[in-house]
C-alpha cells in the first residue's frame, strides 16, 4: 500500500565516486582503486528510497538539459518516482565529487548543484498545489534555503506532515523550525544547529532539546552505527541500528533513512516504529555500493525487520 502522497523538494546530481587509500594532498596526484558514475543528490536519493519502498512520491527540482538530466529521469522512472522538473537550459545538471576511503567506506563529498541552485520561491509557488495535496513533504538544504522555507510554509499551511533534513549543515532562519514536524540531523548537523557537540546519546538529547525550544515538533538525530534518537516534548526513544551485513559504503545512508522515514509516516506508522523502519532501510543501504542503486525494496526491509 503506497500510503499518502509524498512530495520531496531537492537536488539531483550525478555522483562521480572515487575509491582510494586516502585523499590526495594539495598539488598531489595519487592512483585510485575504482571509479563509478551514478545518480545522487540528497533529495533525489530520498525520493528513490521512498519510491523503491512502494511510496507514491513526486520529486520537485530543476535540471539542465544534458546527459546527466537524462540519467536523472531514467533513475526516477526505474524507482517509480514521479517528477516535477523545471528544465533549465541556461545552467547544468548538478554533479558531485565523492572520495571513498578504501579501508573504512567513509566518504568526503563536494557538491555542485548547478541548475538546482536556481530553484526559487516562484518555482515553489508554481507547484503549490502539488505540495498542498501531499501527506508528507520533505526537503533538505542543497537548494536555496528561501525555496525550502516557502515550500515548508505552504505544506504547514495545508496540514501536511513536514520533514526537514538539515543537510548539508547550514545556519538557518529561526522561523524555519516552527514549520517542521520533524527535523533529522546527524551528529555533525545537530552540533552545527545547536552548538552542542554530539558524542553520546545524552548529548543528542541535549541538542534535541535545544531544537525543540526553537519550535520543532520532533527531532530525530541519526547516530550512524548507534541508530537514531527520536526526541519530543514528552518522549525520548533511542532506536538501535538495524544491521544487515558488513558495511561496504556509508554514502547515502542518511538519504536512505529519510526516504524510509517519509515512506513509513506516509503509511501511518507511528513515529518510533517509523524510525526503526528507517534504520532498517539505512542498514541495508550501507551493505551495497553506490547511492540510489543501494536503496532496498519494501520486501527486503520487512524481511530484515521480521528476522529481528
Amino acid at each position: 500500500m503506497p500510503g499518502r502522497p509524498i512530495v520531496i523538494l531537492g537536488v539531483f546530481v550525478a555522483d562521480t565516486a572515487y575509491r582510494a587509500a586516502r585523499q590526495p594532498r594539495m598539488g598531489e596526484t595519487i592512483l585510485g582503486t575504482s571509479f563509478a558514475l551514478g545518480p545522487g543528490g540528497k533529495g533525489s536519493n530520498q525520493a528513490v528510497a521512498a519510491g523503491r519502498l512502494g511510496a507514491d512520491v513526486t520529486f520537485l527540482t530543476r535540471l539542465g538539459v544534458d546527459p546527466f538530466a537524462d540519467m536523472a529521469r531514467q533513475t526516477w522512472s526505474q524507482a517509480g518516482v514521479k517528477s516535477a522538473v523545471i528544465d533549465t537550459p541556461e545552467s547544468y545538471t548538478g554533479a558531485a565529487y565523492i572520495f571513498i576511503e578504501e579501508t573504512s567506506g567513509n566518504n568526503a563529498i563536494i557538491v555542485s548543484p548547478g541548475a538546482a541552485m536556481l530553484i526559487s520561491p516562484a518555482d515553489i509557488e508554481a507547484n503549490a498545489g502539488l505540495i498542498r495535496a501531499a501527506g508528507v513533504f520533505v526537503t533538505q538544504l542543497e537548494q536555496p534555503i528561501e525555496a525550502a522555507l516557502w515550500a515548508l510554509e505552504i505544506a504547514r499551511g495545508a496540514g501536511v506532515t513536514t520533514i526537514l533534513n538539515p543537510a548539508p549543515a547550514a545556519k538557518l532562519p529561526d522561523r524555519i523550525y516552527t514549520l517542521c514536524d520533524y527535523v533529522t540531523p546527524n551528529e555533525t548537523e545537530a552540533e552545527e544547529l545547536t552548538g552542542i557537540k554530539v558524542s553520546s546519546i545524552d548529548d543528542a538529547r541535549r541538542a534535541a532539546d535545544s531544537l525543540l525550544e526553537k519550535g520543532v515538533g520532533a527531532v530525530i538525530v541519526t547516530l550512524g552505527e548507534k541508530g537514531a534518537l527520536l526526541h519530543t516534548a514528552d518522549r525520548s526513544e533511542h532506536v538501535a541500528a538495524v544491521a544487515a551485513g558488513p558495511v561496504i559504503e556509508t554514502t547515502g545512508a542518511g538519504d536512505a533513512f529519510n526516504g524510509g522515514l517519509a515512506a513509513a509516516l506516509s503509511r501511518g506508522i507511528e513515529p518510533v516504529q517509523a524510525v526503526r523502519f528507517a534504520c532498517a532501510v539505512a542498514g541495508i543501504s550501507v551493505t551495497r555500493p553506490g547511492t540510489a542503486p543501494s536503496m532496498p525494496t519494501l520486501q527486503e526491509v520487512e524481511a530484515l525487520l521480521a528476522r529481528g
